[in-house]
């Protein structure tokens, strides 16, 4: 009678876990560059004497969905979509090193370039400051090139674009690092300038999958209540 209470527990905690994790997708439907988090489930065999043949399910997350979201063309300077495995390398609250496709960009009151969230964004030597009062492009290779009224444009630094051999590690911070530390620019990364790369999340497809986690839920927790009735029709038949 254990195994069906401990299997329909374990199950039904997987579940939540993977209902969190869809959630987590569907609110980042609309937040650009967003890459959806992948999960999937493994059998567990409880070991010690006696147990053997209890087996958890337990959630593994398994990354993210590498596929490129939806291009959209906003016309803004600052705006950047990175083509094919291209990733932004961004400097972190805690100072490393981090990635991300997310290319909205703005100058900041001193004059450098950071992501909407106050990230300063990393060229290839470091965080590229803005001259006052410019206008400031973005080549197709990721130069930043600055004019200031009545003169030529003038490059003032390149965006550091990596394209990682393995998959990123996703931090706590929404952020992507690399196992094993900070990336080299690759030269022939680019971009696309004025236009941004939209959540790889299907809106429609991860609330099938929240339908029928959630069902699968149900199912889990009548397994439970039936383990009781049985619990309690045996506790009657043994008792005195």
């Amino acid at each position: 009678m254990d195994r069906l209470i401990y299997l329909s527990m374990g199950g039904a905690k997987a579940t939540m876990e993977r209902q969190d994790v869809l959630a987590h997708n569907l609110a980042n439907v609309s937040t650009p560059g967003f890459r959806a988090e992948l999960q999937a489930f493994r059998a567990v065999p409880v070991r010690g004497d006696g147990a053997s043949t209890r087996v958890y399910s337990l959630e593994s997350t398994v990354g993210y969905d590498e596929q490129s979201g939806p291009l959209q063309v906003t016309g803004r300077n600052l705006d950047v979509a990175m083509r094919g495995r291209a990733w932004l390398a961004v400097q972190a609250l805690d100072g490393t090193e981090a990635y991300t496709r997310a290319g909205s960009m703005e100058v900041s009151a001193e004059g450098v370039l950071v992501t909407p969230a106050g990230l300063p964004v990393l060229g290839d030597g470091g965080p590229i400051t803005v001259p006052a009062n410019a206008s400031v492009d973005v080549g197709a290779d990721g130069t930043i090139s600055a004019a200031t009224a009545g003169g030529k444009p003038q490059p003032i630094g390149r965006l550091k674009l990596v394209t990682p051999e393995a998959p990123l590690e996703r931090g706590t911070d929404g952020l992507f690092r690399a196992a094993d530390g900070d990336l080299p620019a690759d030269p022939a990364a680019r971009v696309q300038d004025g236009a941004l790369e939209g959540s790889n999340v299907s809106a429609v497809e991860t609330m099938v999958q929240m339908i029928a986690a959630a069902r699968q839920f149900e199912h889990q927790i009548k397994a439970l209540q039936t383990a009781e009735q049985k619990e309690q029709a045996a506790t009657k038949l043994l008792g005195p």
